[in-house]
């Protein structure tokens, strides 16, 4: 296994989001097997998704739902009020 690790840098706003969303997906509903086809994906998805979960009190919070809303509207806010950044890629990535 490949020792060199790779940091993420999130906003913790965005990382919320994120966390909700993989539970989502992991736990939740089919989305995700649909989506995955190949199970070498899993162990990524299992390590975000668990790194996160150790990293945010705001999921253990009576107001859960609350602060993910305004997490959000947060991130949404930011995403269209960035004029000069585009918020979908104009031409799809290759990867070789």
């Amino acid at each position: 296994m490949d020792d060199d690790a790779i940091t993420i840098r999130l906003t913790r706003d965005q990382a919320f989001v994120l966390s909700d969303w993989l539970h989502r997906a992991m736990f939740e509903s089919e989305d995700l097997a649909g989506i995955v086809h190949d199970r070498a994906v899993w162990s990524p998805i299992y390590a975000v998704s668990g790194t996160l979960d150790k990293t945010l009190s705001e999921i253990f919070m009576p107001d859960y739902g609350a602060r993910l809303e305004a997490a959000k509207d947060r991130l949404r806010t930011h995403l269209y009020s960035a004029a000069d950044e585009p918020t979908t890629p104009s031409e799809p990535s290759e990867r070789g």
